[in-house]
């Protein structure tokens, strides 16, 4: 099934949303949560990485401030290597990477 980019950036804005949510719960004292929220995140930000793959050059190039290739490169990360994510670098990506670009997806500008 194929997806429209307006679905696509929809995908992308809630897996963002998603992930900022889910990431104060790295520091629970409850193990099972924490565990939870590190698959939770690191699901979304799998769908963010698919969907921005699939993004065309017109939103891409519009917003040459967002680092696309490695958005979609942590995507295969987590998905090939995901016994040596660092849960630090999640948690970086999450709140250094995402605000830009939910920012940038929300401007009007993407479709």
């Amino acid at each position: 099934m194929t997806r429209e980019t307006d679905q696509r950036v929809a995908d992308i804005l809630q897996a963002i949303d998603r992930c900022r949510r889910f990431v104060d719960a790295f520091d629970s004292d409850d193990r099972n949560l924490v565990d939870m929220a590190e698959d939770a995140v690191e699901r979304n930000l799998q769908i963010i990485g698919e969907a921005a793959n699939h993004l065309p050059p017109a939103i891409t190039e519009a917003h040459p401030e967002i680092p696309w290739p490695q958005s979609r490169g942590f995507r295969n990360i987590l998905v090939h290597h995901y016994f040596g994510v660092d849960v630090a670098t999640v948690r970086d990506v999450v709140e250094t990477h995402l605000p830009p670009l939910a920012e940038a997806l929300s401007d009007g500008a993407s479709g």
